[in-house]
């Protein structure tokens, strides 16, 4: 009687905080009129705005699944001096704002020996659209390491052994088999940090700086218009990085079910 109370109470708590967490989002959809998100959504600054968000997200992506995958590998198969402290590091991002995070980055890429350097072979950061891009990758990076990391440790090393004792190489070992077996957790952090990407705002603002129709990404449009009190601009805004996220969850979900299928066939 008394686990299928708490079986009840937990399901209950489930649908509760599910249903708040949905009538929350819900909101952005029916607060504004129709018309004024149409008109939101074909002003120039709204196409601007989604156009720089899914190069940068995209970019961003890329760079951190390419770094990630050696990463995570390396974190779950290698013993190595510092390795703690190496793993604590690349967590570290997760637990401060993303404005610190920010302006951490804004002091490293600014007026230092390396942002000099960088400057002198004509890389700028600050206050410019790869500014977004090195923002997005610092703030996705951790996420996407930890799925990484913790989908190679989930696959038994014994799979890699066989594999070396038929006469494959460490990296063909890797390619051919590791990392086809982690398909679905390379797939899952892929959605993650895209859709971290395109939600970062607090690195990008003070790194890449909020400027309108320059350095403006959805949620510095958010930002932008709820600061003018455009509120229909800004909701719309909103909805677009909500629509954006279901779309690549939904995604995840659809490869993620066709590959069950061909396994299971």
């Amino acid at each position: 009687m008394e686990g299928l109370r708490f079986r009840n109470l937990s399901v209950l708590l489930a649908l509760i905080f599910t249903l708040f967490l949905f009538t929350a989002v819900a909101t952005l959809f029916f607060v504004p009129r129709p018309s004024e998100i149409l008109k939101a959504l074909k002003s120039e600054e709204m196409i601007y705005s989604l156009k720089l968000s899914l190069i940068t997200a995209s970019l961003s992506t890329l760079l951190v699944i390419l770094i990630g995958i050696p990463i995570g590998y390396a974190l779950s198969r290698f013993s190595f001096p510092g390795k703690s402290a190496v793993k604590s590091i690349l967590d570290l991002p997760m637990a401060f704002p993303e404005l610190v995070l920010g302006l951490a980055l804004l002091l490293l890429f600014g007026n230092t020996a390396f942002g000099k350097l960088l400057s002198d072979f004509g890389i700028k950061v600050v206050f410019t659209k790869l500014g977004i891009v090195v923002a997005q990758f610092f703030t996705a990076f951790p996420y996407a390491v930890r799925v990484i990391h913790t989908t190679f440790e989930g696959i038994s090393p014994r799979y890699e052994l066989v594999a070396r004792s038929l006469g494959y190489t460490e990296f063909e070992t890797f390619r051919k088999v590791t990392l086809p077996m982690a398909k679905g957790g390379l797939l899952a952090s892929t959605i993650i940090t895209f859709a971290r990407s395109m939600g970062a705002f607090g690195a990008v603002l003070i790194l890449a700086g909020g400027s309108y129709m320059n350095t403006e990404i959805l949620p510095v449009t958010l930002y932008l218009n709820i600061s003018y009190g455009n509120i229909g601009m800004a909701i719309t805004s909103g909805i677009v990085l909500v629509v954006v996220s279901f779309l690549a969850i939904l995604l995840f979900e659809k490869l993620e079910d066709e590959e069950h299928g061909t396994v299971r066939g």
